[in-house]
């Protein structure tokens, strides 16, 4: 099996569960990425850095006036995108109206794009504002749009606290920004 593997106990008994390494994932849980400076400035903020990096390596799909999208780099659910603001701004209430309009729009589009590739069934939207709200990168405003189908809260995030992804967020990256509206 590749990138999984079973068990046994002390006695030598198989345990019956698989296991599916997602090594990717400690940086993020670990903090070790974060830049020294922290994401208060930009310097460090990788939502500042990615619209100048190249698309396979920001992972960013589309880009507006005054906003962008891009992969989520520890999604939820596979096509998991965020619409972010090119301004560091932390506070919703700080978008002025162009850049309120640009993110509402390009949330729409995200919406209709991830349908068109992957025929979601829906979708949890949403902002964490503040640390304290959940948010991994408080200091950029981020607007998350989850892909979510029927099934797909199973027994695998529920009782083995894993998610599986089918497709390299490169892949993702290449089909969403080829299904974006010009």
């Amino acid at each position: 099996m590749t990138g999984a593997e079973r068990h046994t106990d002390s006695d030598g008994m198989a345990d019956g569960l698989e296991r599916l390494w997602t090594p990717h994932r400690m940086t993020y849980i670990s903090g070790e990425d974060r830049p020294a400076e922290g994401y208060e400035k930009p310097t460090g903020c990788p939502f500042c850095l990615a619209p100048g990096l190249p698309p396979e390596e920001s992972l960013v799909v589309a880009r507006g006036e005054h906003v962008f999208v891009v992969l989520n780099l520890y999604p939820y659910n596979p096509g998991h995108l965020l619409v972010c603001p090119y301004r560091h701004v932390a506070d919703y209430t700080d978008l002025d109206e162009p850049e309120t309009a640009e993110l509402a729009s390009y949330t729409q589009a995200a919406m209709r794009v991830v349908r068109t590739v992957s025929n979601a069934h829906g979708f949890n939207l949403g902002m964490n504002q503040g640390g304290v709200a959940g948010a991994g990168i408080a200091a950029h405003l981020h607007q998350h749009v989850v892909p979510r189908w029927g099934g797909d809260a199973n027994f695998m995030p529920v009782i083995g606290r894993t998610k599986v992804l089918p497709q390299l967020l490169g892949d993702t990256r290449d089909l969403l920004a080829r299904a974006w509206p010009s």
